[in-house]
């Protein structure tokens, strides 16, 4: 049964009078911001969701309150799950911020579940919802704003072919075992292939090393054709791993091979599993024979992780890192460095096509459009600024890519326009900041609903801190 709130503090102020004391003056104030029973209400409305009946039956479960600030105080510190019930367990302050006091601290396993039922839209309504906050206490006005777009990792290794493929065999070996396990030995044939194909793959990267531009002609086309032969060979192994698990599926849709009560419900799920696995295992040997056997490296829709198939290749023209492999995110912001909204692109979208989505969302939070609309020069168009200047906005700073005519150089020479870009590049820091504090380098979320709730949770986690360095409430 979901609750709000535990029914009671406990009897912390009497054993620690001057406890206030210990408390960091930012997370004193988060704490009154979180106090919004609005912002609870959403909270309490996506846990009950979990079930038909869970707002009325059920065991008494963690308090929507509670799983709101354990989730904030992970976030803004950037902690892990074990982290996160660690340090509330053992320290009195974030016990008191997470209203658990002398209650029983959720463990890891129970909070990643609870994380699971704040869905993006709910973490949109808290982002709007502490927007409104903003307008309230006068940090935020809605007069100017701010887009720019940045890359936002999945946690998964550097893609290649052959680490691909090494992944495959292993998943399906791995589920192979899992399904032999349940419906006894001997009925699911199964030959372990991990070794040869690691041992194969360990080769290729050994070779790809002396097939360099200083390597001599000839001995870089020896090392390619000694390359082109184990990939034929770590290709062979896959094939006839992918046809195990082909079979192995067969047997449970058939019926010939069952399990006892409940564990057909298990062997099922493994079943459901293989056919899953081998189909992008599948898409990466068509992609590994057309790129390595073939030489077209212009494989369209490559896959570029089993675990995360969501993952994109994405350049944003950095010289550390010039390949970036996650989503595009959209962060925009209003005055005082607060992110009014975020979006995670589901496909590689132009960094122009989301400028006027932006300005409507703005005119939805604010009830108007921005004095100031500013962006990078990957959002300018003549378009663009048209479709400003045609919802209100007063003046938009759109720098030119390339060299821009003599009329349009005395444009952006004015004082106001190069006074906006020196606040556009504020975006820059904002995003940096997110990234270094609040985890937004790498998502550890899985799918692409964990990375909507990773970038979600973190753009709270930044703004809650906004609100916090701005001080006491305006009256």
């Amino acid at each position: 049964m979901i609750r709000r709130v535990f029914p009671q503090r406990s009897v912390f102020e009497v054993l620690l009078p001057d406890g206030d004391k210990l408390w960091d003056p930012a997370l004193r104030r988060i704490d009154e911001v979180l106090a919004d029973e609005d912002l609870l209400d959403l909270v309490a409305d996506a846990l009950g969701r979990r079930r038909p009946m869970s707002r009325i039956r059920g065991r008494l479960g963690t308090p929507a309150e509670v799983v709101l600030r354990m989730l904030v105080l992970k976030h803004l510190y950037d902690w892990s799950f074990d982290e996160c019930e660690r340090e509330v367990r053992g320290s009195l302050v974030y016990r008191a911020f997470c209203r658990i006091d002398c209650e029983r601290v959720p463990d890891a396993k129970t909070l990643i579940r609870l994380a699971q039922l704040v869905g993006p839209d709910t973490l949109k309504g808290l982002v709007e919802r502490l927007v409104a906050v903003a307008r309230q206490r006068k940090i935020v006005r809605g007069f100017r704003m701010r887009v720019d777009t940045t890359v936002v990792e999945t946690n998964i290794h550097y893609p290649t072919d052959s680490t691909l493929l090494a992944d495959g065999v292993r998943v399906l070996t791995r589920t192979l075992k899992q399904l032999r396990g349940v419906v006894g030995p001997g009925i699911i044939r199964l030959r372990d292939r991990t070794r040869s194909v690691a041992r194969r793959v360990f080769a290729i990267t050994q070779h790809s090393r002396t097939a360099t531009v200083r390597s001599g002609a000839a001995v870089r086309e020896k090392t390619k054709a000694r390359m082109r032969q184990l990939y034929r060979e770590v290709m062979a192994l896959t094939r006839a791993v992918v046809r195990q698990a082909d079979t192995a599926a067969q047997h449970v849709a058939d019926g010939t091979v069952r399990a006892a009560g409940l564990a057909q419900v298990k062997v099922d799920a493994l079943a459901q599993g293989l056919r899953q696995t081998a189909g992008q295992v599948r898409r990466v040997l068509a992609q590994t024979r057309v790129r390595v056997l073939k030489g077209d490296t212009h494989y369209p829709e490559k896959v570029l992780s089993l675990f995360e198939p969501h993952t994109e290749a994405i350049r944003k023209g950095k010289a550390a890192k010039p390949t970036e492999f996650g989503k595009l995110v959209k962060l925009q912001e209003a005055e005082a460095q607060f992110i009014t909204d975020y979006e995670v692109c589901a496909t590689r979208v132009a960094d122009g096509d989301l400028w006027g989505p932006a300005l409507d969302r703005h005119a939805h939070l604010f009830g108007r459009p921005p004095r100031l609309a500013v962006a990078d020069a990957g959002f300018a168009s003549a378009r663009n600024e048209r479709a400003a200047t045609d919802r209100g906005v007063r003046r938009v700073a759109l720098p030119n890519r390339g060299g821009p005519s003599p009329l349009r150089r005395a444009y952006q020479r004015q004082r106001w326009f190069r006074r906006a870009l020196r606040w556009r590049t504020g975006c820059e820091g904002r995003i940096s900041v997110v990234k270094r504090r609040h985890g937004l380098r790498r998502c550890r979320y899985r799918g692409l609903a964990g990375m909507e709730r990773w970038v979600g949770l973190g753009v709270i986690a930044n703004d809650l801190l906004v609100l916090a360095r701005a001080g006491p409430r305006t009256p």
